[in-house]
C-alpha cells in the first residue's frame, strides 16, 4: 500500500520542547542498554532441525519451548502427518521408575535420539544410553549414542542438500607447469617462458620480450592434448602506500607507524594478458588484444575438450564491458562468445554467473540486458541466444544448482510474487528452455530452505520483521504444501513490551516506484507524543540493507528507546531491484537515495503524526558514514543532525575496486563533485565525525580531510578519533555512547541521562 504525503492539521503541531522533557532520561538509557538481554530467548519454535530416518520420507525434530519445556515431533512426508514422536507421559513414567526421580513429560532430557526399524527409540539421558519400546512400554539400558559435534550458529544455512554454484567448477583450467601428457613442462627464467622436454632434458626458450615490468608468470593453462598452452604476461601494479600512526600502542610510550599497500581509484593496476604457445612449433601464436584492451581482470580460463580453442572471462576496467572471449588454438583469432556492455556498469561482483553445459554445447549466462537480472541460454560456439530462461519484472538473486541431465536450474528470485515485498527471497526451479517455472516457496516473507537427503522434499522457513518464522514441509516436484510444521511463538517477547517493527512502503521520486523501509518505536511509545526521527543509513550500491527476516533485537530499536522513532530505508541506487533502480548510483554516490528517503519519511509522518520530521537525524558507518555526512551537506533543510563513522567521504580516497565499479573509470570531475570534502562548506545543522586511527578498510585521512575542509569553512562540528581503532570503531562502547548523547542533545534538546 502506498501513502501520500498530507498536510497535517494544526492540532498535530505540538510543542517539541514540552514533549522532549520525558525523553533521553537515565531510565531511557537503562532500557536501551538492557533491551538486548531483555528480549533474548523469548521466541520459541523458530526453527525446525530435521533428523531424517531411513528411507528419507520421515524425520523427527525437537521444539524447545518456554520455561525449559520441550517436545519431540515426528513427520511422515508421504502421509503428510505431523504428530508426537512418542507418548511423552509414558516415557517420562518409565524413566522415573528407572532413575528413581521425577521426570516431567514436557521436560524430557533426551539426547541423540535414534528411531529403530522396529519402532523402538534409543537415546541418552545424562550420558547413559537407553532403549524404549513404545508398544511394550519397556525401557532398558543400551549402549550410549555418540553425539554429533555441535554446529556453530548460522553454519550451513541456506539451501542445503542441493549443492552450490561455484568453487573451482568442473571444466575450468588449472594453472600448472607440467603438461597433461607428463612429457613436458613450462618454467619461467628471467621473466621469460621456457619449455622443457623430459625425455632428453631439452630446454627451449620460447620468449625474449619478458622483463621485470612486463613479465611472464609461472603456472600455465595447458590444452588437454598438451599441444598448446596459455601463459599470462603481467605488468605489475603501482604501489600506493597508506601510512597509519598508532598514537597509543599498548606496552610502549612512543607511537608506531603502520604501512599498508592500498590501491585507490585511478591508480595503475596489475594488467595481465593471455599469450598462446604452440608446443610442437616452439613458437607463440599472435593473439590480438583488440577485444580485451584494458583489463581489470582476465579469469576463468577454459580449454575445449578437443583443444581447438580456449575461452576466458574479460572484465574491462571501468566495468562497462564483461566478455567471454574464445581464442582459436590454430590461428589465435579472438571472437566474443558473450559481449555484455552497459552505459553505466556491469555488476560483475554480485550479478555474474556462467555455467557451461558442455555436452549440449550451451552456456547459461546471467545478464541485466532487458532491465532485470535474468538467465539466458546461449550457444557456446556462436554466442547466439537460444532463449531467455527467466523473464519478467523480477530478478534472479542467485543460482543454487544446475542439473545438466534434467536440464533444470534451481535459483533464488526476488520480486517474483508481485503482491509481496520485492526483496523477499523465494526459491524456484526452471527448465533450460524457460518452461515449467516452479515456485518452490510461496509464503509472504523471506525464505530459507533445506532439502531432504534424497531431494524429494524441502523444509521451508520464512519470516518478516513483523512475523516470526513459519516452517513448512513441501514437495520439490511442484512446490506444493505437504503440511505446516511450526509457527514460531513470540508471546513471551510481546510480554516485554517489545514493539513489532513496522514495514512501511511509499512512492519514490518518480511517483511510481515503491520504496521499502522499516519503522522502529520505543517500548514506551506514547501515541500522544511527538518523536524526532533518526534514520540508520547504509546506501552502498552493492546490496540492499533494510532487514527482511524476523529478529527479536535490532540495534535500531535500542536507539529508539532513548525517545526516538528510528527508520531504515532502501532508496534508489541500491541493488536487488531493476537495472534502472540500481543505475541511479552511477557516478552519483552522493545521491544516496535521499530524494526517495525524504519522501518516504514525509509519507510516514503523514500517516503517523507522532513522527516529528522537523527534527530528523541520520547515522551510518563506512558508505553509510559518507551518506550521513552528505545528508547535512546536501539536504540540511531536512536532516538536522548526523553522526558519521569511518566514512569514505571522497571516492578518490577509498579502495579502488568498490569505487571504480560505481563511480566509473577514468577518474573525472564527478569524483570531486560527489566528494564531501568539496561540499563541506555547505554544512548546516550538527555533525559529529568518528574515525579509528588504524582503519585499514577506509583510509582515515578521508575523514580528516572533511574535518580540514570544515575548519577552513569555519563550520562547527564534533570530531572523535579512536586511538588504535579500526574500521567501525564508532560502533564500540565509547562511540555508541557518544552517538546516543549527540542525538539526545541535538534532537531532544536535553542533557543525556538527566
Amino acid at each position: 500500500m502506498r501513502y501520500k504525503h498530507q498536510i497535517l492539521p494544526s492540532f498535530f503541531l505540538l510543542s517539541c520542547a514540552a514533549l522532549a522533557s520525558a525523553q533521553g532520561t537515565k531510565s531511557d538509557y537503562e532500557r536501551a542498554d538492557q533491551l538486548g538481554g531483555l528480549v533474548q530467548g523469548k521466541v520459541f519454535k523458530a526453527r525446525v532441525t530435521p533428523h531424517w530416518l531411513e528411507g528419507n520420507s520421515r524425520f523427527w525434530y525437537r521444539n524447545d519451548l518456554a520455561d525449559g519445556k520441550r517436545e519431540f515431533l515426528r513427520v511422515d512426508a508421504e502421509k503428510g502427518t505431523r504428530e508426537e514422536a512418542f507418548d511423552h507421559a509414558k516415557l517420562a513414567a518409565a524413566l522415573k521408575e528407572k532413575l528413581g526421580k521425577e521426570i516431567a513429560a514436557d521436560k524430557l532430557p533426551l539426547e541423540g535420539i535414534q528411531f529403530e526399524g522396529d519402532g523402538a527409540i534409543r537415546f541418552n539421558v545424562e550420558g547413559k544410553g537407553w532403549k524404549f519400546d513404545p508398544a511394550a512400554l519397556s525401557l532398558a539400558e543400551a549402549d550410549a549414542i555418540r553425539l554429533p559435534e555441535v554446529r556453530r550458529p548460522g553454519e550451513g544455512r541456506g539451501p542445503r542438500g542441493i549443492g552450490g554454484p561455484r568453487g573451482r567448477r568442473p571444466g575450468f583450467a588449472q594453472r600448472r607447469d607440467e603438461a597433461p601428457d607428463g612429457k613436458k613442462s613450462v618454467f619461467i627464467r628471467e621473466n621469460n617462458v621456457f619449455l622443457k622436454i623430459k625425455d632428453g632434458g631439452e630446454e627451449v626458450q620460447l620468449t625474449t620480450d619478458g622483463k621485470l615490468e612486463d613479465a611472464y608468470e609461472g603456472g600455465v593453462f595447458w590444452a588437454p592434448d598438451s599441444s598448446r598452452f596459455v601463459a599470462l604476461k603481467t605488468q605489475p601494479a603501482e604501489e600506493h602506500k597508506v601510512y597509519l600512526i598508532e598514537s597509543s600502542p599498548r606496552g610502549q610510550t612512543q607511537p608506531k607507524l603502520h604501512t599498508t599497500n592500498y590501491q585507490k581509484p585511478g591508480d595503475r593496476i596489475a594488467v595481465s594478458k593471455p599469450h598462446l604457445f604452440d608446443v610442437d612449433a616452439r613458437k607463440e601464436l599472435s593473439v590480438s588484444d583488440a577485444l580485451f584492451p584494458n583489463p581489470w581482470s582476465v579469469d576463468d580460463f577454459r580449454w575445449a575438450a578437443d583443444s581447438k580453442r580456449f575461452t576466458f572471462l574479460y572484465n574491462q576496467r571501468g566495468h562497462q564491458a564483461l566478455r567471454i572471449l574464445a581464442v582459436s588454438s590454430e590461428t589465435g583469432e579472438v571472437s566474443a562468445v558473450v559481449n555484455e556492455e552497459s552505459q553505466t556498469f556491469v555488476d560483475y561482483a554480485h550479478k555474474q554467473f556462467a555455467h557451461y553445459a558442455d555436452a549440449a554445447g550451451e552456456l547459461i549466462w546471467m545478464s541485466e540486458r532487458d532491465g532485470w537480472n535474468h538467465l539466458y541460454l546461449l550457444d557456446v560456439h556462436s554466442g547466439d541466444v537460444k532463449n531467455q530462461i527467466t523473464k519478467g519484472a523480477w530478478i534472479v538473486r542467485g543460482v543454487d544448482r544446475v542439473d545438466d541431465e534434467k536440464r533444470q536450474i534451481w535459483f533464488r528470485a526476488g520480486g517474483i510474487y508481485p503482491e509481496q515485498d520485492p526483496y523477499y527471497i523465494h526459491h524456484c526451479r526452471v527448465n533450460f528452455d524457460g518452461s515449467s517455472l516452479v515456485m518452490l516457496t510461496s509464503g509472504n516473507g523471506n525464505h530459507e530452505i533445506e532439502y531432504s537427503p534424497d531431494g524429494k522434499y524441502l523444509l521451508d522457513s520464512y519470516s518478516r520483521v513483523d512475523q516470526p518464522p513459519i516452517s513448512e514441509l513441501r514437495k520439490v516436484e511442484d512446490g506444493s504444501l505437504i503440511c505446516k510444521l511450526e509457527e514460531a511463538d513470540y508471546g513471551k517477547l510481546l510480554e516485554t513490551d517489545w514493539k513489532v517493527p513496522e514495514r512501511f512502503v511509499a512512492e519514490g521520486r518518480d511517483g511510481t516506484t515503491d520504496i521499502y523501509g522499516v519503522i522502529y518505536r520505543p517500548t514506551n511509545f506514547d501515541p500522544a507524543k511527538k518523536y524526532p526521527v533518526i534514520e540508520a543509513i547504509y546506501a552502498g550500491p552493492q546490496g540492499s540493507f533494510v532487514p527482511k527476516r524476523f529478529a527479536s533485537f535490532h540495534q535500531a530499536q535500542a536507539m529508539a528507546e532513548l525517545g526516538f522513532v528510528v527508520v531504515q530505508i532502501d532508496g534508489m541506487g541500491t541493488s536487488n531491484r531493476s537495472k534502472a533502480f540500481h543505475d541511479v548510483c552511477f557516478k552519483n554516490l552522493g545521491d544516496s537515495g535521499f530524494p526517495d528517503r525524504i519522501l518516504w519519511m514525509k509519507a510516514a509522518a503523514a500517516k503517523y503524526p507522532q513522527l516529528d520530521i522537523t527534527r530528523v537525524g541520520v547515522y551510518g558507518g563506512s558508505a553509510g558514514g559518507q551518506s550521513a555526512t552528505r545528508a547535512v551537506l546536501a539536504h540540511g533543510d531536512f536532516y538536522k543532525a548526523a553522526v558519521s563513522d569511518c566514512g569514505c567521504h571522497d571516492n578518490r580516497m577509498d579502495k579502488i575496486w568498490w569505487n571504480e565499479l560505481w563511480m566509473g573509470y577514468p577518474i573525472g570531475p564527478h569524483y570531486a563533485e560527489q566528494s564531501n570534502v568539496t561540499q563541506a562548506h555547505k554544512l548546516t545543522g550538527k555533525l559529529m565525525l568518528i574515525v579509528g586511527e588504524l582503519d585499514r578498510n577506509v583510509d582515515p585521512a578521508s575523514t580528516m580531510q572533511v574535518a580540514d575542509a570544515l575548519i577552513r569553512a569555519n563550520k562547527d562540528f564534533d570530531l572523535i578519533i579512536i586511538p588504535g581503532g579500526g574500521h567501525g570503531a564508532g560502533g564500540g562502547t565509547y562511540g555508541l555512547r557518544r552517538t546516543r548523547d549527540f542525538f539526545v542533545r541535538s534532537l531532544l534538546g536535553v542533557e543525556p541521562r538527566s
